[in-house]
């Protein structure tokens, strides 16, 4: 047994670290965007690798280039649109989005293109950046667009996501589920059965299945019992025990369950099944039509200047992917390029190895604040999630054991 092998590995990873011999992804990176518990023995599914050494999401990628025909995606889409089509001046669907370079995408050709009358709905930010409320509005007022921005109770929200750092080292957790819900719930309320997303996450490396079929998996939806619901890694009915809440504060984070989507007749797709998604293209297109804006500077973590740039929490959901499975921001976001073409897998190495596990120091005082805790509790709840098999700490501080290369 090799000295890696021997070491734990937290959240059920692999403890043989591999990277993706097309892009620069490693079999570290999670295939579920809403929950890991930090707990040993749950074992969690990661990115599947071919026996070739190449990840499922550039095997993906070789399909969509070679084997899919888009025209017939495109029919298939056209045909989805007019059965949900309607022509007395109520709305046909619902996007929902922030008004990003991907949700602009989605709802402007919808709408220009495809003659649709979306309903754009958002899930507020945790904390707005000014260029995030700026693209928001551009979206709305240039784009040509509906929305309603639905802001949860701030009081819980700030709550869940430091309960949710604190127990997950996963901030995000709190507002990803109601990112999620929020379309299907949305359409319930006004009567709309179609909910169109952009991309779907199978694209970069969660359950490939996903990507073969238009719809999301319902499996999110399943009824169960609220009380028993975790958010930020505790029991709603704890929640309530401990801290003053009633179950009706938790109704936004609470999912509509399958079977009243289905008696509501309320489909839920994806846009990137039929068009072929490219987030750079996504971009362009936003600029062009909705006046979309990248920032001023590049993101710390990454070089990029233009993908998920509304909200102060979003880089630190990346630095604690970094700490927790040894990925960092601008793995996620070279990799995708590379797929893409944009880019090289050299230049991805490069890129990574520059920028990955650069600390979010823009809006560190805001984060603290938002969570209401101190320096020295951050860095000890960070530490805390650093799996053995890929950190070492020395008298330098703590260093990842495995880097692309």
């Amino acid at each position: 047994m090799s000295e890696t092998e021997a070491l734990e590995a937290f959240y059920g990873l692999p403890n043989e670290v591999r990277f993706c011999k097309s892009c620069v992804i490693s079999n570290q990176r999670p295939s579920s965007t809403v929950e890991f518990k930090h707990e040993k023995e749950d074992k969690k599914k990661t990115i599947g690798f071919a026996a070739d050494g190449i990840c499922d999401a550039c095997h993906y990628h070789q399909e969509k280039a070679h084997r899919i025909d888009w025209k017939k995606r495109e029919d298939q889409l056209v045909a989805t649109l007019d059965k949900f089509r309607r022509n007395d001046g109520s709305y046909d669907m619902i996007v929902p989005g922030s008004g990003g370079k991907d949700s602009a995408y989605t709802s402007h050709i919808l709408k220009y293109r495809y003659g649709m009358n979306p309903l754009t709905v958002t899930w507020a930010p945790h904390l707005y950046t000014d260029i995030g409320w700026q693209n928001f509005t551009n979206w709305i007022h240039e784009g040509g667009h509906d929305n309603i921005l639905f802001t949860p109770n701030g009081r819980l929200h700030r709550l869940l996501t430091r309960l949710a750092f604190k127990n997950l080292l996963h901030p995000f957790q709190p507002f990803i589920v109601g990112q999620r819900i929020i379309g299907p719930a949305m359409a319930q309320k006004y009567g709309v059965q179609l909910v169109m997303y952009g991309e779907n996450q199978a694209e970069y490396g969660n359950d490939p299945n996903e990507n073969f079929k238009p719809t999301m998996d319902t499996k999110f939806f399943s009824a169960q019992d609220p009380m028993q619901m975790r958010l930020g890694g505790v029991k709603i009915a704890d929640i309530i025990r401990d801290y003053d809440y009633t179950l009706n504060d938790f109704a936004p984070y609470i999912p509509p369950t399958a079977e009243s989507l289905e008696k509501a007749g309320v489909e839920v797709h994806y846009l990137g099944f039929y068009l072929p998604w490219d987030p750079q293209e996504c971009y362009y297109y936003a600029v062009e039509n909705t006046g979309f804006q990248a920032n001023s500077e590049r993101t710390p973590g990454t070089y990029s200047k233009y993908s998920s740039i509304d909200d102060k929490i979003d880089m630190f959901h990346y630095f604690t992917t970094l700490i927790k499975f040894g990925i960092g921001r601008a793995t996620y976001d070279s990799a995708q390029e590379v797929r893409n073409g944009k880019i090289n897998r050299e230049e991805a190495v490069h890129l990574v190895r520059k920028y990955d596990q650069e600390f979010p120091q823009r809006y560190y005082a805001d984060f603290l604040d938002y969570i209401g805790l101190s320096d020295a509790e951050f860095w000890e709840t960070v530490d805390q999630f650093r799996s053995p098999h890929l950190w070492q700490h020395s008298d330098n501080g703590w260093a990842l054991r495995h880097v692309v290369e």
